[in-house]
């Protein structure tokens, strides 16, 4: 007997070029690099079947279809998959300078709840880069493009990069 979920899924990571010259991409070009980079290495957020939308620097939109393996006992969407969902899109938002970064603190409020079968997409809009530190909000919305989450994230750049540049 498997131990495995019917729905696992067990994709490769896309092939993604060893090393970026920062003069050759235009930001956009970077931060769709850096996305598929982050993308192919991110086991969890491809078995959960999130799907990359659209990036670009400070910024990034995710989806995901509530599966009925994502419902809690009240028959909705399990709160930590939402969050997941969110926590993801910070994260592609934040990485988009292909900069090392990583959460050093978020919030989320839950707003309404979301049914199975829907689609949400997750939005990520930074506020403000100072330093190494960001600040990202992001809204969750459901198919009737109502609000059921808000997020705060705020980011601190970490050494490396997500892509290894040229010097």
């Amino acid at each position: 007997m498997s131990l495995q979920p019917e729905h696992a899924v067990n994709i490769a990571p896309k092939p993604v070029s060893s090393t970026v010259s920062s003069d050759a991409l235009s930001p956009d070009e970077l931060a769709r690099a850096t996305a598929d980079a982050m993308y192919a290495a991110d086991v969890c957020s491809r078995a959960l079947g999130l799907e990359l939308l659209e990036v670009r620097p400070g910024y990034a939109r995710l989806r995901m279809v509530v599966r009925p393996d994502f419902l809690n006992g009240h028959q909705i969407c399990h709160g930590g998959l939402i969050f997941t969902l969110a926590d993801s899109t910070f994260a592609f938002a934040c990485n988009s300078y292909n900069l090392s970064t990583v959460a050093s603190g978020c919030s989320i409020e839950f707003l309404r709840p979301v049914q199975g079968g829907d689609v949400l997409t997750a939005e990520a809009v930074e506020q403000t880069l100072s330093g190494r530190t960001g600040i990202y909000d992001i809204r969750v919305t459901n198919r009737a493009d109502e609000t059921v989450a808000m997020f705060r994230g705020k980011s601190a750049q970490i050494r490396g990069s997500v892509i290894p540049t040229e010097s």
